[in-house]
């Protein structure tokens, strides 16, 4: 299969997975570490993740300008600043991590055992949620159990960032639509600062010549245009609809790829 084809379909499954409660890096290693598709390195996996980031920016354009147009009203900045203390405490965690050396895992296993986990926990999540309204202003509880959720996505790839933030929100009493804006908004500096930290150490540590840029735009493109697509449609969906229709299908896809895993382990 030729790179850019390759890369294409990296780029779709990225942006169609970035804000489905799935894990879009499970979703990009299953099939890179199956040897389904050429392995393209952790840092192509990280930055195309900025072009799904814009997609969030053009859907959310009227509650960013919002945003901005309103920075003497108290709510605001009271929101403003919870989402900034967020992304600080991810920031922070993100940077132990790397100092750590924690890596993308090179088998399937681990990415299979959080998908499975992770639908498991959706579905008792769901089951506490029902029938609760739940409260539409995010608290400070919330701003840093959903940053603890984004760094345990970070390291536990299947765990899916967006999936884990918005359901940890959840679990704290805020209404799903609420949830969901915070998660989405906040994933905007997140995944920008992750691209960006990547690309700076790959040119630190003399690695950037060996990469492929083209490529990598490439699947930034891609990764933009589809996750429009999705986010637009998800943002519609959660007004009315849990994740436990993604909760079955992490189960179904975690077994799958256990039995497959210990199929090549034997042969």
């Amino acid at each position: 299969m030729p790179d850019w084809l390759a890369v294409i379909i990296l780029g779709i499954i990225e942006g169609v997975t970035e804000f489905l409660p799935i894990s879009s890096t499970g979703h990009l290693l299953i099939p890179q570490n199956l040897g389904w598709l050429p392995k393209q390195g952790d840092l192509f996996d990280v930055v195309i993740q900025s072009g799904a980031v814009l997609a969030v920016l053009a859907v959310f354009m009227q509650r960013v300008k919002q945003l901005a147009t309103t920075l003497r009203d108290p709510a605001t900045r009271d929101y403003l600043l919870k989402l900034a203390v967020s992304f600080g405490i991810t920031a922070a965690g993100g940077l132990v991590i790397k100092k750590l050396g924690v890596e993308l895992p090179e088998t399937i296993q681990p990415v299979a055992w959080a998908t499975l986990i992770g639908g498991i926990i959706i579905l008792i999540l769901e089951r506490q949620y029902r029938g609760k309204e739940g409260l539409s202003e995010i608290t400070w509880a919330v701003v840093v159990a959903v940053a603890a959720a984004q760094l345990l996505a970070a390291v536990c790839p299947g765990t899916s960032r967006s999936g884990a933030s918005i359901l940890m929100a959840m679990a704290f009493g805020i209404a799903r639509p609420a949830a969901t804006e915070f998660s989405f908004l906040l994933g905007i500096p997140t995944l920008m600062a992750a691209g960006g930290l990547k690309i700076v150490s790959s040119i630190l540590e003399g690695e950037a010549a060996k990469e492929h840029w083209g490529l990598i735009a490439l699947g930034t493109l891609v990764s933009a245009i589809s996750a429009f697509v999705v986010v637009k449609w998800l943002i519609r969906f959660v007004q009315s609809h849990t994740f436990n229709g993604f909760a079955w299908y992490r189960i179904v896809l975690g077994v799958i790829l256990l039995i497959m895993a210990a199929t090549l382990h034997t042969h």
